[in-house]
């Protein structure tokens, strides 16, 4: 069983439909019990980063994803910048559970990254069209596992302990997007 944090500011119908598709079961969440059942968490998220954390706080959900250790935490658009300490957009802290800042796209390209773009990475099934949506991004760092080139390099998936991120949408990638997502959900790209 999958369990998908029910924040209020996720794309949880297609990120549930997308997890079903890969053959798992599903349970919408913020119940520790039901967290700690499961074989993997994913985070979505599509909005402002300071409501996100506002409804995470409200919803006592910081503290229960910080004790989970033994199984992955991933993090899809908005759920992938959560994880990190803090954000510009809104000049609030986040999840803190990897390390690094989330910042705005510094690019000649147009604002937002919107749409499909190659990833970069020597994982093999970390090299190809992606579909993105976003304004803000992770800083590069050693926890970068694959990039999009927009004029700047843009992290697409990091992995740092049992956290994953994955910035673009991979419910609306196609095949390629759900293998993504299959292989974050088993535990990763290390």
């Amino acid at each position: 069983m999958i369990a998908i944090i029910d924040y209020g500011l996720g794309n949880i119908s297609n990120v549930t439909r997308a997890i079903q598709h890969l053959g798992y079961d599903v349970i919408l969440t913020c119940d520790d019990k039901d967290v700690q059942k499961a074989e993997a968490i994913v985070l979505p998220g599509v909005g402002h980063f300071q409501d996100a954390m506002h409804s995470i706080e409200e919803k006592s959900i910081k503290d229960m994803l910080k004790n989970i250790h033994d199984k992955p935490i991933i993090g899809i658009c908005l759920g992938m910048q959560l994880l990190f300490q803090h954000s510009a957009e809104g000049d609030v802290s986040g999840l803190e559970l990897v390390p690094g800042n989330i910042v705005p796209i510094q690019s000649s390209h147009p604002i937002p990254h919107l749409g499909w773009n190659e990833l970069k990475s020597t994982h093999p099934l970390l090299q190809s069209d992606v579909y993105f949506v976003h304004s803000y991004q992770a800083e590069m760092s050693e926890y970068v596992v694959a990039y999009a080139d927009y004029g700047t390099k843009i992290p697409g998936v990091i992995q740092y302990r049992n956290y994953i991120g994955i910035q673009f949408h991979p419910e609306k990638s196609g095949t390629y997007g759900l293998e993504i997502l299959n292989q974050a959900l088993k535990g990763g790209f290390n």
